[in-house]
């Protein structure tokens, strides 16, 4: 947790790993560590887990415990962890965020409660109950209104920001990118802003994002990494052939819902044991499988060596 009392150096690639499980559905934690550990030697600035990748809601709140205390301790301070920790509840968000809390995480990633579509006031509420609890723990926002129903407007997180010391950034998971510039126009940089949307992220830098929590660092890890620190390092150029270039392995993201195709290459690749991904969900369907192919074809050259399909 050494990244805690000082937030703004959470920057970067945050790879939101997605949680593995046996062909039984049970949990996997040993490939939850191998593929955090990849994540490291590959370079990857951050590590998250029990975002919309990690299929939260398909698991028990133990469960999500158990995946955050693998997570930090695999990465024993390496890089900042920064975990998914809300719920549609307001007790299970609090047990889950004190519990990484005391795993060691370095700020907690609460989505908007979902289903309930709650108000703008509700939601000022709410994220202030967590900030309340947790007055040591630095608190990131994670607006998700495709996912959760409720968008987070740019006036609450400017409240949020300004009446709460340790709500200390925003996930922002819209394809509304007006909505990035309002938010940072209105809190201004201190705020720390990352890009849930993978064709977002590098335009998100330009405004002065803090980088990017990206699914596509599931199957690039490096690429996505590059991309960021080209750009700091004034390599603009670099950083937009990257951007281009991961398109066909953003869209293989989403042929079916995600993480469902990841977790199919990933299985392929070996590093997971197994694809299963919980219901609602379902493993990617046989007739995609050629889709996914055909799109793993076109990225190819930014996947890590020796972990090619059969």
């Amino acid at each position: 947790m050494k990244f805690r009392s000082d937030p703004a150096r959470i920057r970067g690639s945050i790879a939101p790993v997605v949680t593995p499980f046996s062909d039984d559905g049970a949990p996997d934690l040993a490939s939850l560590r191998t593929l955090v550990r990849w994540q490291l030697d590959a370079g990857s600035h951050g590590i998250s887990i029990g975002g919309s990748t990690g299929e939260p809601s398909a698991q028990t709140v133990a469960e999500r415990i158990d995946a955050i205390r693998a997570v930090a301790a695999e990465v024993d301070d390496a890089v900042p962890v920064l975990p998914g920790t809300g719920s549609a509840k307001l007790d299970e968000t609090l047990e889950i965020t004190a519990a990484a809390r005391d795993a060691g995480a370095d700020a907690a990633l609460v989505i908007t409660p979902y289903y309930a579509r709650p108000t703008q006031e509700a939601l000022y509420r709410w994220y202030s109950a967590v900030a309340v609890e947790f007055p040591d723990l630095p608190i990131v926002i994670y607006n998700v209104p495709s996912r959760t129903a409720v968008d987070v407007a740019p006036e609450t997180v400017e409240r949020l920001f300004r009446d709460h010391e340790n709500v200390v950034g925003i996930k922002e998971t819209t394809k509304d990118f007006e909505h990035f510039s309002r938010v940072l126009q209105r809190c201004g940089r201190e705020l720390l802003v990352w890009s849930g949307i993978e064709l977002l992220g590098l335009p998100l830098l330009a405004l002065g994002g803090a980088g990017f929590v990206s699914a596509v660092a599931n199957l690039a890890p490096r690429a996505v990494a590059r991309m960021y620190d080209a750009w700091e390092s004034g390599d603009h150029e670099t950083a937009r052939d990257l951007h281009y270039a991961l398109h066909p392995l953003v869209d293989l993201l989403f042929v079916e819902t995600n993480p469902a195709p990841a977790k199919w290459v990933l299985h392929q690749q070996g590093r997971l044991a197994s694809p299963h991904v919980r219901p609602p969900l379902v493993p990617l369907g046989s007739d995609r499988v050629p889709d996914v192919r055909a799109l793993l074809d076109e990225g190819a050259h930014l996947l890590e060596p020796g972990k090619e399909l059969p």
